[in-house]
Parts: C-alpha cells; structure tokens; sequence
C-alpha cells in the first residue's frame, strides 16, 4: 500500500509511543480512526455520485484497458498498423457500391510528373568562409 513492511510499521507505532506518551497515544489513534472513516465517507459519496452522473456506462468501462501500467507503445503501434492493414483487406459486400474512378488518366499523369526542383542559393567559392551573422547569435 505505502511501502510499509511489518517491521517498519512495529518501528513507527513504538516511536509513536515513545513521542507522544501513553496517555495522549490513545486520543491520537481515535482522531486517525475518525480521519479514515471520514476519508472512505467522502470517497463512497465521490464514487456514488459519478454512478448518478454519468449513469450506466460507468459500469460498461474496462478499466484494466486504460491502466497506464499495461501501457506498451510497441504493441500500440502495432495494433495501430494491423487495423489499417484490416481495413484495407476486408470484403466487400456484393450490395456495395463500387467506387468510381474520378481521372484514371489525370492520376497517371500525376504519378509519372516529377516533383519541381528546390531552389539553390548562391554556392561559395571554394576557401571562402561561410558569412557570419552577429545579429543571429
């Protein structure tokens, strides 16, 4: 829970003894006891009324899905490229309509153009420095 194994928390209750007295431990542990209750009173009414709010669909959740401790980004990705690949071989129903093609020849003319070249700035002349800018440093 805390990270608190049996011989720490014995450490910690004798510690308490010592620190705080016989006489005033047992006012303390009441005024804790009290604490808790408190805190599960507040906490079953926070979870009661997130039930209200948000109604059935709370319960419809699968929250062992979103702890962020079965999170691996390799089996995200890859879940993530399987669904594209899915999508693409599903089957077509025999009622589906069949795509149109828009320009088959228009689509191949754009495939086989060459994209337009960068443009080039003036080139330096072989053992020139590079120009230096103070206003950029």
């Amino acid at each position: 829970m805390l990270g608190i194994n049996g011989l720490e928390l014995v450490v910690l209750a004798i510690i308490a003894v010592v620190v705080l007295g016989p006489e005033r431990l047992p006012e303390y542990a009441a005024q804790l006891a009290r604490l808790v209750k408190g805190l599960r009173r507040m906490a079953t009414g926070a979870r009661e009324q997130l039930r209200e709010e948000v109604g059935p669909e709370l319960d419809e959740v699968d929250w062992r899905k979103l702890d962020p401790r079965q999170y691996d980004p390799r089996r995200i990705i890859k879940e993530a490229l399987l669904d594209d690949i899915e999508d693409v071989f599903k089957p077509v129903s025999p009622n589906a309509p069949k795509p149109v093609a828009a320009a088959p020849a228009a689509a191949a003319v754009a495939a086989t153009r060459a994209p337009a070249p960068m443009p080039i700035g003036p080139r330096l002349e072989t053992g020139n420095p590079a120009p230096y800018d103070r206003e950029a440093t």
